[in-house]
């Protein structure tokens, strides 16, 4: 099918915007859709089936009305996961209050996750890197905070080495520590601002701890999240869900692809989602590299290593 279309008003810069350097917008589209485009000043002509054709001529659009300035890669690659992240009824899962005006869930299955967290006291969100497993757990986290839903957030995960030793780090404990936290750092500091994040330390609304410091704690009024969880045992997995206090909500999140325990230690993660799938109250949701919100590249790695996982398991 060929979609055909003139952007208007006709704006010259805009157009070279939408276009990028040496057409690569364009061939960034086309390489994720599955489609042919072709532009003759502001006609454009997309070809390919109908539904990937119009999906691109929607990204295109977009692009357009964003293109008063050069458009970033990374922008290109976050409209294209839009474009396809509404829910069947046309909302991209529940609003959060954080500083981000413009979060929301990018493809169906992150929309899935925002609405079982919001309705379930536990949820894990288990697959690969770059799906947003962990940020927007903490954008659900910072939201409950700003809504006075829960007093304050802990966020915890195991120090499990990935090939190097903690006792080699300089440093006491807590900088030994604290590279393993730094991702949550990260999107605490994107969603709430530097100055925010160090005010809610100094009133104990917020707490980054390793796994092994939740050891005999009730955590009541609370919003608790356990990342890289597939670096926990079932022992530790089995200690942090029952952590768990009244008005508090707990979200677990891991890869199973990326394990750092020894070879012959089954992973918690995993030993969870058997155990818990029928429990009434936890919500489990799935991602897939459909679901990578990073480079496109990220996606076709996950989809390669799992591609020789599946080939190494059927010998």
């Amino acid at each position: 099918m060929i979609i055909r279309h003139t952007f208007k008003p006709l704006n010259n810069a805009r157009l070279g915007h939408l276009c990028g350097p040496l057409d690569e917008h364009l061939r960034r589209i086309e390489e994720a859709l599955g489609v042919a485009i072709a532009h003759r000043h502001e006609q454009f002509k997309v070809e390919g089936a109908k539904a990937r054709a119009q999906e691109a001529m929607d990204v295109l659009q977009a692009l357009y009305e964003i293109a008063e300035r050069p458009i970033d890669p990374a922008v290109v690659q976050l409209t294209l996961a839009s474009d396809s992240g509404m829910t069947d009824d046309g909302e991209a899962g529940p609003m959060l209050v954080t500083r981000r005006a413009d979060l929301r869930a990018r493809t169906p299955t992150q929309a899935a996750y925002l609405e079982n967290i919001a309705n379930h006291d536990i949820t894990f969100g288990i697959g690969p890197a770059g799906t947003g497993k962990t940020y927007l757990a903490v954008a659900c986290a910072v939201d409950a905070l700003e809504r006075s839903a829960v007093q304050r957030i802990v966020l915890t995960r195991p120090a499990v080495e990935a090939g190097e030793r903690l006792g080699f780090l300089p440093g006491n404990l807590s900088e030994k520590v604290d590279p393993y936290l730094r991702p949550l750092y990260d999107a605490l500091y994107d969603l709430m601002g530097f100055d925010k994040v160090q005010k809610a330390f100094e009133r104990n609304a917020l707490e980054i701890a390793p796994l092994a410091f939740m050891r005999g704690r009730t955590l009541n009024n609370a919003f608790v999240i356990l990342d890289e969880a597939q670096n926990t045992t079932p022992e530790q997995m089995k200690m942090f869900l029952t952590r768990i206090g009244f008005g508090a909500k707990a979200v677990v999140t891991g890869d199973v692809s990326q394990i750092d325990l020894p070879k012959h230690q089954l992973s918690g993660l995993i030993d969870a989602e058997r155990v818990m799938k029928r429990v009434q109250g936890i919500a489990i949701t799935r991602f897939t590299s459909a679901d990578v919100v990073r480079h496109p590249l990220v996606a076709r790695i996950v989809d390669a290593y799992d591609g020789q996982r599946k080939r190494a398991d059927a010998r």
